[in-house]
């Protein structure tokens, strides 16, 4: 891919961030989104709670990455946070899909970000990019998300969505609250353990992404796995197994409620999502087992 200038919403997150280190280590010139007053060339000022974008800083750039949104398991899901997930998610996503639309010469691609969450629990049944919506809350946000990049889209844009997994990273994330409790000896099982894991680690993460990108005959939804989903007691057992250390303390489901709230239905919950798309467009995963995965992220 030759040099180009990426604008990257969500530059502060664990994908984001790494993204954006990707790209710049490659040559390419990477302009982030911040809420703050921009302290230099490469940020350009956006407030997406109002919706508001500084669309001067977009011209010319050649693609637009928007990661932007609020942790899904930063905090309890009270109605205020759950409002914010959304917001975060679905407002953003149209301020800047809305901007894209507006450039007198928009760029080539826009990926949105999405989650494997759109599917919501398939139980045992494995489901790709052709299964419909799920039910319930992060469903209900997976599917404004998308919806609200449809301006780009309308435009003319190519229009990627990346359904991204459970990221295999140390430093954020849900797998960023394991590898403490495992390195500890207090990991184990999550309720049964029979719920499955769709996982991908973070450099796959970026290279999926990166890929999307790249590929001008990619557009529409992409589910951003590690080819073969695991249960959580398979995750658990590997953990355990790169780690060297044991998992002897299981978290009954009765206490991931009590302490969760909501959001353990969706610990609890299995998705069994694969990457059809992904791996009918050419891609080859750098750590498509777990535990490479792990060892990659340790």
């Amino acid at each position: 891919m030759e040099r180009s200038r990426i604008v990257v919403a969500g530059a502060s997150g664990l994908i984001g961030g790494a993204l954006v280190r990707s790209l710049a280590a490659d040559g390419h010139e990477v302009v982030r989104l911040v809420r703050r007053e921009p302290r230099g060339a490469d940020e350009v000022r956006w407030d997406p709670e109002r919706q508001r974008v500084d669309t001067a800083g977009l011209v010319g750039c050649d693609a637009v990455v928007n990661l932007a949104g609020a942790g899904i398991g930063d905090r309890r899901w009270t109605p205020e946070y759950k409002r914010l997930i959304r917001d975060s998610r679905v407002l953003g996503t149209a301020a800047l899909a809305e901007a894209v639309a507006a450039l007198d010469t928009p760029p080539r691609v826009f990926v949105n970000g999405s989650a494997m969450g759109f599917y919501g629990d398939t139980g045992d049944r494995a489901v790709d990019e052709d299964a419909p919506p799920g039910d319930g809350f992060l469903p209900s946000v997976c599917v404004e998300w998308e919806e609200a990049a449809h301006p780009a889209a309308e435009a003319g844009v190519r229009t990627a969505y990346a359904r991204t997994g459970l990221v295999v990273a140390r430093g954020g994330g849900a797998w960023g609250r394991l590898f403490p409790l495992f390195r500890a000896g207090l990991g184990g099982r999550l309720g049964d353990g029979r719920q499955f894991w769709s996982y991908i680690a973070l450099h796959d993460e970026v290279a999926a992404i990166r890929h999307l990108i790249d590929h001008d005959g990619l557009s529409g939804p992409f589910n951003l796995t590690a080819p073969e989903p695991l249960t959580n007691r398979e995750v658990t057992e590997a953990m355990a197994r790169v780690l060297h250390r044991p998992a002897l303390f299981p978290v009954p489901a009765a206490v991931l409620r009590t302490v969760l709230g909501e959001l353990a239905g969706d610990v609890l919950g299995s998705q069994r999502v694969v990457p059809r798309r992904l791996l009918e467009s050419g891609f080859t995963f750098a750590f498509p087992g777990i535990d490479e995965a792990i060892r990659a992220a340790r």
